[in-house]
């Protein structure tokens, strides 16, 4: 059973207390800061100047991230990739790494915490509470975020699929849906993604959604969902759970936002479940992904259309409820990573460490809510696979980018399993893998 926080949504974020006309958080810089000089204003989004009318628009998002990053020598700012159409993946650093060297220069106190916003060019919400967090957290002089962030790198991909946010459209640019590329990694977006979590090693993983509802069975404010995957250690996904259980959802419900579970229909009487629609253990989604490479992860999502007949008469209301929403979650989170970061360091610290005794079935199918069948267990795992020089020629660069240790074998390569990513490596290599990247040649013996 996991235990409820200790004082939930409080800590951490001090900076959430100061709320504008569009219920987000705003920082007020004292003036004493500036050494008695008048502050400058910190800019807003095009979301916050708008009241919500509209979205913030790519050209105001760089500009808005260039002006946080000059105004503060906690955040960096940098590109992180290059879509298809020539749109920069951004990645803000705030907080103890800024420096943006990676994860040896911070230190064993350091928690890496990594938001990764609008996957889904169709899902804003999220980029919107993106931007401002990162606006928040290089404004805040508060004693409580300071130390937060004396002991936290916060890594923020504001726009995940700025293609796809630019046209409106669910996929990127060639119409491929990024949360489906976290194996294959065959877009921009996903090996954007798959280097950061290889080179930073975050401890969380946290994906912001929005998501089609049907009234009256799946209609929450927001829903949250743990990795799934089976392969994923014991550890990180009761870490997982608990960041959803007992901080982001509760936080929701303190703040009188309603929250469920994703993926699950609940009968509106009584609150049970009645069938799952989606939220399945499959290891290409991020929130899997994450859980597979030893990030405690999660997936939440804000409700897209109107809940109330004064948001269906007014966009505007609608949008400020989905951004809202998803800035009262973010609060839940980071009081999670300020509670419990000796929990979750542990626990990330021991699964990466796992992979090298080389023990135990790996899962090629199911579930925590679905067993998998015999054929999906792997139960005597081989002790590598073999790639030939073609294969190599064609997948070494996907190994790479998810940190999977290779060695030389003639002509090709071998893929020992004995290592931290133990678990990925039949998913990736595995015949009998369904979103694998290619079929190895399964080595007995070593």
């Amino acid at each position: 059973m996991t235990r409820a926080p200790r004082r939930p949504a409080r800590r951490t974020l001090a900076l959430v207390a100061g709320v504008t006309a569009l219920g987000l958080p705003l920082v007020a810089v004292p003036a004493e800061a500036h050494g008695g000089a008048a502050p400058a204003a910190p800019p807003r989004t095009g979301f916050e100047t708008s009241n919500g009318a509209r979205w913030t628009t790519e050209a105001e998002e760089g500009s808005f991230l260039a002006a946080v990053d000059r105004a503060s020598d906690r955040v960096a700012v940098r590109t992180v990739g290059t879509t298809k159409q020539g749109r920069p993946i951004r990645l803000a650093t705030i907080g103890r790494d800024a420096s943006g060297q990676g994860a040896a220069s911070q230190g064993s106190a350091a928690t890496t915490v990594l938001l990764v916003c609008t996957q889904h060019g169709d899902e804003p919400s999220g980029r919107e509470a993106c931007l401002t967090t990162v606006r928040d957290l290089a404004y805040a002089r508060d004693e409580e975020t300071l130390r937060f962030l004396a002991r936290t790198t916060v890594l923020v991909v504001p726009t995940a699929n700025p293609d796809g946010r630019e046209a409106d459209t669910r996929g990127n640019a060639d119409g491929v849906d990024v949360n489906r590329d976290h194996l294959a990694l065959r877009t921009a977006e996903g090996r954007a993604l798959a280097a950061l979590i290889r080179d930073r090693r975050p401890e969380l993983v946290y994906d912001l959604h929005e998501y089609d509802g049907t009234s009256p069975y799946y209609d929450k404010d927001l829903l949250a969902l743990w990795p799934r995957n089976l392969n994923t250690d014991a550890h990180v996904h009761d870490e997982a759970h608990t960041l959803s259980e007992s901080y982001v959802r509760r936080a929701a419900g303190i703040s009188g936002f309603s929250s469920g579970i994703y993926g699950i229909w609940t009968d509106p009487h009584t609150g049970q479940p009645l069938k799952q629609v989606a939220g399945d253990g499959q290891e290409r989604i991020l929130r899997n992904t994450a859980g597979v490479k030893h990030s405690v992860g999660l997936l939440v999502e804000t409700r897209i259309e109107a809940l109330t007949q004064a948001e269906a008469d007014d966009d505007a209301r609608n949008r400020r409820r989905r951004v809202t929403t998803q800035l009262v979650a973010l609060k839940g989170a980071f009081a999670y990573v300020d509670e419990r970061r000796g929990l979750l360091g542990a626990a990330t610290a021991a699964a990466r460490h796992t992979g090298f005794a080389d023990r135990g079935p790996v899962l090629i199918g199911g579930a925590d809510n679905d067993p998998a069948e015999p054929a999906e267990i792997l139960q005597d795992p081989p002790c590598g696979y073999r790639l030939d020089a073609a294969q190599y020629a064609e997948f070494g660069d996907e190994l790479a980018l998810h940190g999977v240790t290779v060695r030389r074998d003639g002509d090709g390569v071998f893929v020992p399993l004995r290592q931290s990513r133990r678990a990925l490596v039949p998913l990736l290599l595995d015949g009998r893998a369904e979103y694998r990247l290619t079929s190895g040649r399964p080595v007995e013996a070593c």
